[in-house]
Order: structure tokens, then sequence, then C-alpha cells
């Protein structure tokens, strides 16, 4: 028994012994596995492995300069686009901030560009506050536009260098981005990136190279064939419960009810005093059923107002691959049209025309309103008046450039018509569309342009009485005709009374045609509160004036009883009897919600 107890105690003594042992050993290999983990997590990531590939890849594609940071990485045709892998261009939700500054396209480019970066994993943000990274769209029209870019700039290089300030990368888009190039990157180190019109698709590739190199990036090459067709930037899709939805925060089209759809690129009209031909390229034009199916999704998504959008909209020509291969390379000639319009290029044969997309989108909803712009005066043939006026749903404010009121300055500006031509087109689409509206845009104090001249322009917006109109005075733009044959000798207080005066004569035609509107109904499509009270609504009628409104209820006439009464509400239909009104906007007060077809029949 003694013997037995011995054994058994020396048993447990060795078990005990070999128990520590194994629980040094354990322990010891549990402190190595603790190094091991903290030296990988110090050490390099899968993520730093792909970037030392990215940079290694960036490098080939850049000379000794671009490597130091000396110059910037510019894109050429000649050369092969650095390759990045996906996952390094993923923006990791870093927030980028927007800011749009001039025409409507530029508003479509911004959704564009916003889309883009959104696939790429970058989160779009309203407050510049907010940004790591900020992103001017940018106009290159008129000197004033760029020079609100620079000082903006200027601002935004401060905010960068702040030590508590969380932007990182500032960049420049658009036509200013074609049109200045490395001056952007170089006058005074104020931009990271610049990507010009049809370089969007690049710009994660842009950031990536500015954030792994330190080194700017540019691309302003112009594409023969861009047109972003593949882009819907401002609707998405759940396809499990087929809810379409708006996504573009920046816009705020979901109060808005409004959208903006591009069927072109670029212009070949070469107007003397007009620069997007040299900052947007050829003109080309996206395919008639990828523009229709854009429209269809914006209507599931609850848009009631579509504006279509063009340097030269009613140019517009759907040409099939082969007849775009004829076109290209074809030379230019100044031929006149029979009907007293003419164009300084070969205009193109055979495709679909506006009227068939006009017609098109139209027909995809009775309930949403269709407006287009900017058209030219040449390109009205008889049968887009026809559709203007055969569709409900297709406003009836057209905008007609006249840019300027006499034969000789519209010669220098190579416009290709006369003010005869272009005022038997206004009769004759007042012939064709009754209770058509028109707006206009001018330039005042054009090179050479004389008193006389002045006054011929005042004398043609007498006699059309638009509803509308823009007006600017003149600003010479490099590159363009006008500054190689053109001098700009009209004074600047000179322009500038010419322009107050216009505006002027425009007001007092502009009134007296909205005093004929006193006592009548305008179908108004809300937009949402006023901007100064939110006991109104404001919204805007057929030919896009601005109806402001009591926010009261009112009888619903879309519903099965005509009783039912609720509040107005953004993207409603509301009857507005006129009371007051300005020569911009008329005041009135809500009959009743309708829908538009049954307005229009009543």
């Amino acid at each position: 028994m003694e013997l037995l107890k011995c054994c058994r105690i020396l048993q447990r003594i060795e078990n005990s012994i070999i128990c520590r042992k194994r629980f040094h050993i354990e322990r010891k290999c549990l402190n190595k596995l603790e190094a091991f983990k903290e030296r990988l997590e110090s050490g390099p990531q899968f993520d730093d492995f792909l970037r030392e590939d990215a940079i290694n890849e960036i490098n080939k594609h850049l000379t000794k300069s671009e490597k130091s940071g000396n110059i910037a990485y510019i894109a050429k045709r000649s050369s092969i686009a650095p390759y990045i892998d996906k996952r390094v261009l993923d923006g990791k939700q870093r927030t980028v901030c927007i800011e749009t500054y001039g025409c409507q396209m530029n508003v479509n480019d911004t959704e564009i560009a916003a889309k883009i970066l959104r696939d790429y994993n970058y989160q779009i943000v309203n407050e510049v506050k907010d940004a790591n990274i900020i992103l001017l769209m940018t106009c290159a029209i008129r000197e004033g536009a760029e020079h609100k870019i620079w000082q903006r700039l200027k601002y935004l290089r401060s905010m960068k260098q702040s030590a508590n300030n969380v932007l990182k990368q500032v960049g420049v888009l658009g036509c200013m981005a074609e049109r200045l190039k490395t001056k952007l990157i170089e006058k005074d180190k104020l931009v990271d990136i610049v990507a010009g019109p049809d370089s969007y698709r690049d710009l994660p590739k842009l950031l990536a190279i500015n954030n792994l190199n330190a080194v700017n990036a540019v691309n302003v090459l112009l594409s023969m064939d861009e047109t972003y067709a593949d882009i819907v930037p401002t609707v998405t899709c759940d396809t499990n419960e087929e809810n379409y939805l708006i996504e573009s925060p920046e816009r705020k089209l979901q109060t808005a009810k409004k959208a903006y759809v591009s069927i072109m690129r670029g212009c070949d009209n070469m107007c003397s005093y007009c620069i997007v031909p040299f900052t947007r390229g050829k003109e080309r034009s996206r395919d008639l059923q990828s523009i229709v199916n854009e429209v269809k999704l914006l209507t599931k998504a609850g848009i009631k107002e579509i504006t279509l959008l063009g340097q030269n909209v009613n140019s517009y020509r759907c040409l099939s691959d082969t007849q775009q291969k004829e076109e290209i390379n074809s030379h230019n000639e100044y031929k006149l049209s029979s009907d007293g319009f003419r164009t300084v290029y070969k205009q193109k044969i055979g495709g679909l025309r506006f009227d068939t997309l006009l017609d098109s989108v139209a027909k995809v909803d009775e309930e949403v309103r269709f407006r287009f712009t900017s058209p030219h005066p040449k390109d009205f043939p008889s049968s887009v008046l026809h559709v203007i006026n055969n569709h409900r749903n297709v406003c009836k404010l057209v905008h007609l450039p006249a840019q300027s009121g006499s034969n000789v300055i519209l010669e220098q500006m190579r416009r290709g018509y006369t003010i005869e031509a272009y005022l038997d087109l206004v009769k004759k689409m007042r012939e064709t569309i009754p209770n058509v509206g028109f707006s206009s845009d001018f330039i005042c104090g054009y090179c050479g342009e004389t008193e006389a001249q002045h006054e011929q322009t005042l004398d043609l917006i007498d006699k059309v009485k638009y509803n509308y109109i823009f007006v600017f005075p003149y600003s010479m733009r490099e590159k363009t005709h006008a500054f190689h044959r053109h001098v700009d000798d009209v004074p600047k207080d000179v322009k500038n009374r010419r322009v107050k005066e216009v505006a002027e004569v425009f007001r007092r035609n502009a009134l007296k045609l909205n005093e004929a509107l006193l006592g009548t109904h305008q179908l108004v499509l809300v937009e949402g509160l006023s901007k100064r009270s939110n006991d109104h609504f404001v919204g805007r009628n057929d030919l896009n004036t601005k109806v402001i409104f009591p926010n009261v209820k009112v009888k619903d006439r879309t519903k099965s009883s005509l009783n039912d009464e609720r509040n107005v509400a953004p993207g409603d239909y509301v009857v507005v009897e006129v009371h007051k009104c300005t020569s911009e906007t008329l005041t009135g007060v809500p009959l009743f919600i309708t829908r538009l077809a049954d307005f229009q029949v009543n």
C-alpha cells in the first residue's frame, strides 16, 4: 500500500513538472506569436504592396522631372497611360465636394464626375469643410468667370495649408481646365489635378497618381467619340425591388424634381467669339436609345422636368459607325442653305435627327415636361417645330440665341444668318406653335460694334419681345477666331452701359407680356418652398416664368374624389390664377392640383 501511494505521489510530481514545462513552452510560443503579430501589424500591408506596384508602374511612364515633382504628369496620346490596380484606385470613402460654375452643361458634367467617383468608393459631400478633395467644375466662356476661379483657388490653398483642415487635394475640371492646362499647375502651385471635359473617367487615376507620387496630374485630351452615354449620373436602381432613386445630393434633385440629360458634346459652329470648340472639341451625339433609356430611369425616379443639353442641341444627329468614320477629317466648307442659314462646316448626311429624338423622349411619359438648350437658329426645320407643337409636354418656350441685331456684327461673329432670316424664323415659329415664347442670348460691345449697331440690337429686342434674355459684355478669349482676326476696341464702360440698356428694353417688353397673363390660369410645376418665405411655394409655368403662390391646401383633381384636399408638394402640377406680376415673376392663387394632360385638354 505504501509503495502504491509513493508511486502515485511520484506520478503527480512528474505530471506537475511536465505541465510547468509545457506552460513555459506555451507561454514562450505565445510571446513569440504576439511579437510576430506586432511586427506584422507595423510592417507592410497588402495595400502597401499594391501601392508599391502602382508607384513602380507609374514611374515607368514618368520622366525624371515628373518623378521629382518638378513638373506635372501630363497625359499624351502618344504615350501609354500608366496601369494602376483598381484596388489602388479605391477612394476608401474619402470625401469629395464638387463646386459648379457656368452653364447647365457644367451642372450635368458635375453629376457625371460625381457618379464616376462614387463608383470608385468616393463619398460626395455638399460642404467644403467636410471634404478631403475639392474639385471646381469651371467655365471659360468669359474672363469674369475665370477670375472668380483664380480667387477661389487661392482661398482653397490657404485652407489646404491649415494644419487642422481635412483638405488634401484640389482639382480643376471642365472648360477652364482644358484652356489653361499646366498654367493651373504652375501658377502659385494652386492645383493638384486638372481634368478636361473628356477625361472625367480618368479622375480616379489622376487622384491616385497625385496621391501616390505627390506629382501633379493632368489630362486634357479631347475625344472624337466620348459622350459618357453609359453613365447615368442621377439615378440608382434596386433591381430586387425595382426602386429607382435620385442619388445626386450635390444637385438636390429630390426637391426640385428636375434633371438634365446631355444628348451631345462639343460644337462645330466655330463662332468667332466662342471658345467652346477648343475646350469641348468636335461635335458628337449620343446614341438615341441610350438617351431614351436614361429618360425612362429619370421618370421612374419621380423626375417631372427634363432638359436636353448640348452646345448646339438641335444639330443632334445619331450616325451609324460607318457614317461617323466617313465624317472624320472631312473638309470644312462654307455654304449657304436654302432657308437663309449657313454653316462653316460640312453638314453630315443621314442619321436620326433632333425631331426624332424629341418625339421619342416626349412619348416616354406625358406627365413629364421637356425643355432643350442651347439650340442654334440654323437647325430649326419645320419637322422640329411640329414636334414641339404636337406634344403637350414639350414646353413652348424656345431659346433662340441672336447675339446681335446687326448684320455686320453677325457676319463678324460668323453666326451664319442675317437678322432678316432670324425674324422670318420667329414669324414661322409663331405661325406653327400657338402661344410660343422666346428667350435669347446677346453680347454687347463685340469688336468694332458702333452705337448704331447697338441700336439695331435694341430694335430687335423690341420686335421679338423675348420672355427672357441672357446678356453679357464681350470678353476676348484666346484661341478664338476673334482673338486672331479682330480687335477688342470697345471700352469696358461702354460695354457695361450697353448691357444695361439691353436689359432695360427687355424688362419693359417682358412686363407687358406678363401683364397680358393677369387673370389667366397657369399650369405650374411646383419646385419647392419660396426662398423668401415658407408660407409660399414657387414653381414655373410652360414658358419657364417663375410663379409664386400661397402654401395652402387645395383640391386634388388627380384623385377619384374631386373634393379631396391636401398640401401641395414639389413635383405637383398646380393650376394658379394670376393676380400680380413683375417683369420676372407671376403671383397668384392656387386653384387645384391636376395632371399635365388634363389641363392641356381642358
